[in-house]
């Protein structure tokens, strides 16, 4: 008992030895640029391995912003492997059970698929009807749709409530080097507007999709050809409610989903340069007006009126940027820093928080004992690259794809935009696989690739079969088009 006693009094002191280190003398194991979405994942999740993090925000501020409000099932899933999944409770956050697309007024309901489940192994179809023979419901899984500013609030009281970590309000102006090795040893920042320094093992830049910090260490940049204008529509009654809405017309896409009790989200892509939306024809919300509210169903249009009436318009650029190694030592960059893709799928949270999963499982301290260990952390940092690729490269890739077809501004396009939603209509597998990848509880590469081909397979034939026998001879060399038209994405 006394030497149990005495073992107690020592980790204390350490304890508080760390603590006090931090605190007062600015040293950790890791230092995180942004508490956002990853950074506050990243910090938990090392704080409960017992790693001592200091974490830095420019400003603790409940943030508001017009994207960031829907996180997929197996984003639910990571944070609920994070132990976060509590602060989706308390912020009035809807669940959502999968998708509502409207093309040209005409639906169809694409749910979460019963017959998935997270990880990388899927539940086989014949399982699930298994169950269902027995008598043993499978539960669909579930999204969750809210405020992205009350939902932040939530993360970062988390990460304050972690005795592990220290967050400090700071703006970080530039990173600290070792000037011989090069190695990043730590960020100096500006603290109630006096200079300040913080020194770790380990500096992860997760500030956001305007990283101060990405140029140092690459060359190209993040790609953006269109924006998301915002409205809030106030208890607006949706086609489908508990799904998010896909409104496809003539124009770019428009996203409806609820994210509280009495507010739903209007996002409007706006492509760059479009004619309707050009200054000299009104700009913005003259669009919006005149062109994307009478394309939307109609019991949607007078809280989209009363909204245009009331609100301010926000923007926010619809960014591409692929991933890269993290090979600088000292150094890792995550979450938007690194990695974008068009948020139109909603799957940025669902990235980070597989992000923060598989990160803090490279760098257990069963596997690296001290992060001080640049080579071991380096190799890695690798391995963190391949491995996750197979949820990433999928949501990647799907995001960019459907953007591309939703977006559809010529013929070619436009078919096979219309030969997906003529897809998802014979229900089933064309149903649960796609939006099973979309929803980040399918993640096997092959999956995707068999229903691009699916999709514009049928598209094809759907085009070449339209126009009567009289023009099917030219509508079978026009399937050239939409066919190339689908291995370039765009």
């Amino acid at each position: 008992m006394v030497g149990h006693n005495t073992h107690t009094l020592a980790v204390g002191k350490l304890q508080h030895k760390i603590e006090e280190a931090r605190r007062l003398h600015h040293e950790a194991d890791v230092v995180i640029i942004g508490a956002g979405i990853l950074g506050c994942a990243v910090a938990v999740a090392l704080g409960n391995q017992g790693r001592s993090v200091i974490l830095l925000e420019k400003s603790l501020k409940e943030p508001d912003r017009i994207v960031g409000e829907l996180l997929q099932p197996g984003g639910v899933a990571a944070l609920e492997k994070l132990g976060l999944r509590e602060c989706l409770e308390e912020i009035d956050a809807v669940k959502v059970y999968g998708y509502d697309v409207i093309y040209y007024g005409e639906e169809v309901r694409i749910p979460y698929p019963a017959n998935a489940v997270d990880g990388d192994d899927e539940v086989s179809v014949e399982k699930s009807r298994t169950d269902e023979m027995r008598g043993m419901k499978r539960k669909r899984p579930e999204g969750r749709s809210f405020h992205h500013g009350r939902f932040i609030r939530r993360l970062r009281e988390k990460a304050m409530q972690n005795t592990n970590v220290t967050v400090v309000e700071a703006t970080a102006t530039e990173l600290v080097r070792c000037s011989y090795t090069g190695k990043i040893l730590g960020v100096e920042a500006t603290v109630q507007g006096q200079p300040d320094s913080f020194f770790g093992d380990l500096t992860i830049i997760a500030d956001g999709y305007a990283s101060k910090f990405r140029k140092e260490f690459r060359t190209d940049l993040p790609i953006a050809r269109s924006k998301f204008w915002a409205l809030e529509l106030i208890d607006v009654p949706l086609p489908m409610p508990n799904h998010g809405h896909v409104i496809l017309g003539d124009g770019a896409p428009v996203l409806l989903y609820q994210i509280g009790t009495h507010e739903t989200r209007a996002l409007i892509d706006i492509p760059t340069n479009t004619p309707t939306a050009l200054p000299a024809a009104g700009g913005a919300k003259a669009h919006l007006r005149n062109v994307v509210l009478p394309s939307l169903p109609p019991a949607v249009r007078p809280a989209f009126a009363a909204a245009l009436d009331r609100d301010r318009l926000r923007s926010m650029p619809n960014s591409f940027l692929p991933p890269t190694t993290n090979r600088t030592p000292g150094l890792i960059i995550l979450g938007d820093a690194l990695n974008m893709r068009h948020p139109l799928t909603g799957g940025g949270m669902t990235v980070a928080f597989n992000d923060a999963v598989l990160l803090s499982a490279l760098l257990s301290p069963s596997t690296i004992p001290s992060l001080s260990d640049t080579p071991a952390v380096l190799a890695q940092m690798r391995k963190f690259h391949w491995q996750r690729k197979n949820l990433t490269s999928v949501i990647n890739i799907l995001a960019q794809a459907l953007y591309s077809l939703f977006a559809a501004n010529d013929s070619q396009l436009k078919a096979l935009q219309m030969g997906c939603f003529r897809y998802f209509k014979l229900g089933g597998n064309c149903v649960d696989g796609p939006v099973g990848l979309l929803a980040g509880i399918i993640r096997k590469p092959f999956v995707l690739f068999y229903h691009f081909f699916a999709v514009a397979l049928y598209a094809i034939w759907i085009y070449a079969t339209s126009g009567g026998v009289s023009k099917f001879p030219v509508r079978v060399v026009g399937s050239v088009g939409v066919f190339w038209k689908a291995l370039r994405g765009r």
